[in-house]
């Protein structure tokens, strides 16, 4: 249970600084559990503000956060064993490295901040620690000239923070390296698999709708005897963009995620035609419609990788958009129009 006190008349008696523990409790875990699933993600935040750990007093060390309960919670339980303060910035429920680049977690922030919570009262130092992963976002000569506080890059992992204080509150050149190993990029594929279920869910009931289609009109029967081969080829193409790209990242071939995917794609398109006998004109079609969805979510995890930037994103999606757009098309051209019998590769190909 949480607790408050009143640091030492150091600000206005009728002020309280919460104390908040490091050790992580179940509903802690519980609820980090359903935000990687995507369940309340947008409210898992906590109050901006000033927060206690341990017994810290006008020295001890400040670290600045954003209110994101995910990223609040990977500090404080790194912070164990330490005195210190944390200064909670409202980044709207957002991350430190997302709000940076979003300019959420930045310069006017923190400055408003840093005066909202009366530090200069509560600490004599002038000194505070951002996390690096959020430096794009903060000037830090504006912050001292605005407030008279310092900043401090620290590490980018939470992990670093103790020895980074021992090295005298230096980065080495590893705490200064952003990884992204196959089980952080693991973590993310949750969220991903849960936001576009509904994109999903539509383009699936298309496809069953369309499989239907026959020389005659519509087949209600029909849509039940041929829907499982196009359903089980868009789930596939899902997952080839939302799980097979990101697991296996550092190892397909391109820089771009749209091309990453298409291999991806290609991969499971492939596949699936050893698996099952049918017409060739519906592999075409679902091998066109199966890149498209492929490449779209694989560019969808550029958000979530630390291997590309705004302005790169930016620019793929120039020319990836369209390409998938136009690969789609075709794909359901072609499949509907197999269908109705105006045309058919098997014929064409045996000509």
């Amino acid at each position: 249970m949480d607790i408050a006190i009143d640091v030492q008349n150091l600000i206005p008696s009728d002020s309280f600084i919460p104390i908040i523990p490091t050790q992580l409790t179940w509903l802690d875990y519980k609820g980090a559990m359903r935000v990687r699933w995507g369940i309340g993600r947008d409210s898992y935040r906590i109050a901006p503000g000033l927060y206690k750990v341990g017994n810290a007093n006008s020295v001890s060390d400040i670290f600045v956060s954003a209110n994101y309960k995910l990223s609040f919670d990977v500090l404080r339980k790194n912070l164990d064993g330490l005195n210190a303060w944390i200064l909670v910035i409202d980044t709207k429920g957002i991350n430190v490295w997302c709000a940076a680049g979003k300019g959420t977690f930045g310069t006017d922030n923190i400055i408003q901040s840093i005066k909202k919570t009366s530090l200069e009262f509560i600490v004599k130092h002038r000194n505070i620690i951002i996390p690096q992963l959020g430096a794009v976002g903060v000037a830090a000569h504006k912050v001292k000239e605005a407030s008279g506080f310092r900043v401090i890059y620290g590490p980018v992992k939470a992990s670093d923070i103790k020895a980074f204080i021992n090295a005298g509150y230096k980065a080495s050149t590893a705490m200064r390296e952003v990884q992204f190993p196959i089980w952080e990029r693991t973590k993310l594929i949750p969220v991903d698999l849960m936001h576009a279920r509904n994109k999903l869910l539509i383009v699936l009931l298309i496809l069953f709708v369309l499989s239907g289609l026959d020389k005659s009109g519509f087949l209600f029967i029909k849509m039940f005897e041929t829907c499982f081969f196009p359903l089980i080829n868009i789930v596939s193409a899902y997952i080839a963009g939302i799980v097979i790209t990101p697991l296996l990242l550092p190892w397909l071939p391109f820089r771009e995620f749209t091309l990453k995917g298409v291999v991806s794609g290609i991969a499971v398109t492939v596949g699936l035609n050893f698996l099952f006998d049918v017409p060739m004109s519906e592999r075409f079609a679902l091998a066109f419609i199966n890149l498209s969805i492929a490449s779209f979510m694989s560019m969808n995890f550029t958000g979530s990788s630390t291997y590309t930037s705004f302005s790169g994103v930016k620019k793929e999606m120039k020319w990836a958009l369209p390409c998938q757009i136009i690969f789609a098309s075709m794909g359901i051209l072609i499949f509907v129009g197999a269908k109705l019998g105006l045309f058919s590769l098997e014929t064409l190909y045996l000509s």
